[in-house]
């Protein structure tokens, strides 16, 4: 190991020179730490939750939320739009957007598709 030079002030050791391999290394060890808390706080932060990426592509290429959770989830529109208790052409009316869906009917959809409200958001 090569030879560390230490600087005094007052007689303690105040600073410490270094090769520069070792304070490389050190460099990667502290950024490794850093890589290591960022990910333990994203952890504990998770609520668990994913877009999938089948579902995300699809509402990014213009299909309305409900279409792209009903088609991930292997729905047909009859299936889901017995489940939530509305007629198929009202799930079909909200899914190509030519109505809304009162809040009631969002959340019968979500809870059918297992999401939440807001996932259902154009």
């Amino acid at each position: 190991m090569s030879t560390i030079q230490f600087i005094k002030r007052n007689g303690k050791r105040e600073y410490a020179v270094v090769p520069m391999e070792l304070f490389a290394g050190l460099m990667r060890a502290a950024e490794s730490l850093d890589d290591v808390a960022l990910f333990d706080a994203v952890k504990a932060a998770d609520d668990g939750f994913r877009v999938l990426g089948a579902v995300a592509h699809a509402i990014l290429d213009g299909v309305h939320p409900v279409k792209a959770w009903r088609d991930y989830r292997g729905f047909t529109q009859d299936a889901l739009a017995e489940k939530a208790g509305i007629s198929k052409a009202y799930l079909s009316q909200i899914e190509t957007g030519k109505r809304i869906g009162v809040a009631k009917t969002l959340k019968a959809l979500a809870a059918a598709l297992g999401v939440t409200l807001n996932d259902l958001q154009p």
